[in-house]
């Protein structure tokens, strides 16, 4: 049963008469009449009661007029709602990221989509690049931006950027006056880790320089590593872009010697088409991160 006989056939239902119907249809009546055929044929009863003057409906018939015309306005329905998806006027995109860039870099980007996108219902959420992974090969989210590497799934990652750690200090220790500082002076202060991937890097950047560090405090929230750095607790080896604003009474010094390093990246599924929003937002978050951080 396709579409188009059930159009075919609440038109002749309508006009009572093939020969008016078909020439509604911009069909010979020939044709329509084939179509009606196919459809009795198929249900296996007769749809209409064929008179010289007029033809009306069977019992049959009537029953598949109500299903016809509510099958066809689901088919309209769901046209309308991929046209409005397709023109960005509508449907969903979800997204998922860590809490650095969450809360440092995407705002703008979500900002600028839903300025110019207001219909598009957009989604965010937050977690560890492990759990961001899992949702985009899930399909929870159908992108995530995290910290590489990724462990196992089947992804297409498109680097955004590479940013250095920074010590993030607070404002009265005496290391806050230094341009710069190299990890090993670091080695007997404590420390406030951030949970994560960031805190792999960070735990195993101290170990290259030498020492196994002190941990005062581990946190998976940026604010309260932040809140506990400023109060004193210790220092927090940092992606820079989690200290691209000002953090009251705290001061961001630049690490000397090996680099100190993250690549982050936007994660899609492996093989799976983008529905329009996400290519939108994906061109405009990578153009965005084209710009210095």
């Amino acid at each position: 049963m396709e579409l188009f006989q059930l159009e075919y056939f609440l038109e002749a239902a309508r006009q009572r008469n093939f020969t008016r119907a078909a020439a509604r249809l911009h069909l010979a009546q020939a044709a329509l009449s084939e179509q009606i055929r196919k459809l009795e044929t198929e249900l296996g009863t007769p749809l209409f009661n064929r008179g010289r003057r007029e033809t009306v409906l069977t019992t049959a018939g009537e029953t598949l007029r109500l299903h016809a015309e509510a099958l066809l306005e689901r088919a309209a329905a769901a046209r309308r709602a991929v046209q409005d998806v397709a023109g960005l006027r509508g449907g969903r995109l979800s997204i998922g990221a860590i809490p650095s860039v969450s809360a440092c870099l995407l705002p703008a980007a979500i900002a600028a989509f839903r300025q110019r996108h207001p219909l598009v219902e957009l989604s965010l959420f937050e977690g560890t690049s492990e759990a961001v992974a899992q949702w985009v090969e899930s399909g929870r989210v159908e992108l995530g931006v995290v910290q590489l590497p990724t462990s196992g799934g089947s992804f297409e990652a498109e680097v955004l950027f590479t940013e250095p750690f920074v010590a993030l200090i607070a404002a009265g220790h005496p290391v806050a006056r230094q341009r710069s500082v190299s990890l090993a002076k670091l080695a007997d202060e404590p420390f406030v880790f951030y949970k994560g991937r960031a805190r792999d890097t960070a735990l195993a950047a101290c170990r290259a320089a030498g020492f196994e560090p002190r941990i005062a405090c581990e946190s998976s929230e940026l604010e309260t590593v932040r809140s506990l750095v400023a109060a004193g607790l210790g220092i927090a080896i940092l992606p820079q872009l989690a200290t691209r604003q000002p953090v009251a009474n705290c001061v961001a010094v630049r690490l000397r010697g090996d680099p100190v390093e993250r690549e982050v990246a936007l994660l899609s599924r492996a093989g799976h088409t983008a529905s329009p929003g996400a290519a939108v937002f994906r061109a405009m978050l990578s153009a965005g991160c084209r710009a210095p951080l």
